[in-house]
């Protein structure tokens, strides 16, 4: 059962298909994480940690309108369809529905943080979180570029007011986490992390009835169509920006270059023929 509410703050896995790599190459990885920046902005997550490994993913994220269902859905559909597009294959890439695991943002923001940029780590895939490029750790201390779509400023103002000294504060407190014990211990019914309190208030929260309709249904569609496809069909260019979007096989800026709009006019179409469609 799902519980969702505005605000929720979940840690999120999700795994490959009988435990395949879901990411053959960094360009794999890459791909993962345009489409992950396309459902930050659709779904007005907030996300604040995230790590890729070879055969799954973690993500620490904010849900202020209570979509975590819907935009899992999109993410791993919308990946799929990507991934199997690129290597000319078909079938599922993740295994199953993902995992959600409802976290107590006050007591446990931070160690999950920690847990997450560590992944690497522990799996002695490398020495120390800073080697791995694929995770939040170094934009978070500064050591590369942040996205717009990662949040780092929660997690830094929790160290310090001064963000110079909060980065240290953080640099140390991820590394002084490499043998601390696996908070999974302190896991409640499955799917809280948190105090009791905390899990009978959210126990109180009524959860979303079970259905189908989180089991990605683009994991089972065939290859998408051409581009030059969606052109031809659309009664409008925008239609057939939208429709070509709305497959899930095509990024934004692949949209963009085949007719010609840079992503960010392919972004305002895409919103503006959602509302047409939704009104």
């Amino acid at each position: 059962m799902r519980i969702e509410f505005a605000g929720a703050l979940y840690h999120v896995t999700s795994r490959g298909d009988g435990r395949e790599d879901i990411f053959l190459d960094d360009a794999d990885r890459e791909l993962f994480l345009e489409v992950l920046e396309e459902v930050g902005e659709r779904f007005n997550w907030t996300l604040h940690a995230y790590c890729l490994m070879d055969n799954h993913y973690h993500l620490l994220l904010e849900t202020p309108d209570s979509n975590l269902a819907k935009g899992m859905r999109h993410l791993n559909g919308v990946y799929t369809q990507r991934f199997n597009r690129k290597h000319k294959r078909v079938g599922h890439v993740f295994q199953g529905r993902y995992k959600a695991i409802i976290v107590q943002k006050q007591t446990y923001l931070l160690e999950l943080a920690r847990y997450i940029v560590l992944n690497p780590v522990r799996a002695r895939m490398v020495r120390a979180a800073r080697d791995w490029p694929w995770s939040s750790y170094r934009a978070t201390a500064t050591m590369a570029a942040t996205p717009p779509w990662l949040a780092t400023d929660w997690i830094l103002s929790a160290f310090s007011d001064k963000r110079s000294a909060a980065i240290e504060r953080y640099k140390a407190f991820i590394a002084e986490g490499k043998n601390q014990p696996a908070l999974w211990e302190q896991l409640k019914n499955q799917i809280y992390l948190g105090t009791d309190a905390f899990v009978e208030k959210m126990q109180t929260k009524k959860p979303e009835k079970q259905d189908l309709s989180e089991i990605p249904l683009s994991q089972r569609r065939a290859m998408a169509k051409a581009l030059e496809h969606y052109a031809a069909k659309g009664s409008s260019r925008d239609e057939a920006i939208a429709n070509a979007y709305n497959s899930g096989a095509y990024s934004m800026k692949e949209i963009g270059n085949h007719f010609g709009l840079h992503y960010s006019r392919v972004s305002r179409i895409i919103a503006h023929q959602r509302k047409v469609k939704e009104s």
